[in-house]
């Protein structure tokens, strides 16, 4: 007679997910519970693959497996997974949440959305021909925060350059700019169809969206009959406080 194998006793021990088709998680301390069938609809997911045969989770207090990130839209995640239905706020936010999860059903269904269409298909294929557009967001940023010390506003210039036409006048435009030229931030030129004013709109979309306050107007420069005036230039101010 063979002694017990006291190590695969010790194996079964440990929480098998195979045997419990309800599952009980903590999503950032938002407690679901729902079957693994769910959780494993669709097998490249990263559900999937961190529920199949053993889980890859620890457990809380409480025995629910624990899934450490914030857990406000995993709900609508869930209801996808249970019934194909999609959200009808924050799609945004559940689209990201598709994209963490690896769902890429629920990532084209949300896609395919009128509020993710418009903003995939229209304004980030315009902004892609925008040459380097969101590092200028960035230094534009950067510049705003090192103007901000002891200061209510900072006001930034920037330069829109719509056509390779108008590219052609730069030199003579930023020469004849009062301000400092160095801190100038220049915006194209692009070839498609949105305007200098759409630009402006994403670019101060795109910052605000980081929770700054900004707002946008034209720069008047001084006219003279033996020089052109440009209207490329626009001031991008920062409110703090």
């Amino acid at each position: 007679m063979s002694l017990p194998d006291y190590k695969s006793a010790e194996k079964q021990s440990s929480p098998a997910i195979l045997h419990t088709p309800v599952v009980q998680l903590n999503v950032g301390g938002h407690i679901f519970s729902t079957s693994l069938s769910t959780l494993r609809k669709h097998p490249n997911s990263k559900l999937a693959e961190l529920f199949s045969a053993q889980p890859k989770l620890r457990t809380d207090a409480k025995g629910c497996y624990f899934i450490d990130r914030d857990g406000s839209h995993f709900g609508a995640v869930l209801e996808f997974l249970r019934s194909d239905r999609l959200p009808t706020e924050n799609i945004q936010e559940v689209h990201k949440e598709a994209i963490h999860y690896n769902i890429k059903p629920l990532m084209k269904r949300l896609e395919e959305t009128p509020q993710l269409f418009g903003e995939l298909v229209g304004r980030q294929q315009f902004l892609s021909r925008v040459p380097h557009y969101k590092e200028n967001i960035e230094v534009l940023i950067r510049i705003a925060r090192a103007e901000a010390i002891a200061a209510r506003h900072s006001t930034i210039m920037i330069c829109i350059l719509r056509t390779e036409e108008d590219l052609g006048f730069y030199d003579n435009a930023i020469n004849s700019l009062e301000a400092d030229k160095e801190s100038v931030v220049t915006f194209g030129p692009w070839k498609a169809v949105p305007s200098v004013k759409d630009l402006l709109d994403c670019i101060q979309m795109d910052i605000e969206s980081q929770g700054y306050r900004v707002s946008v107007e034209p720069h008047a420069t001084e006219k003279s009959f033996l020089s052109r005036s440009y209207d490329f230039f626009y001031k991008l101010i920062f409110t703090w406080w």
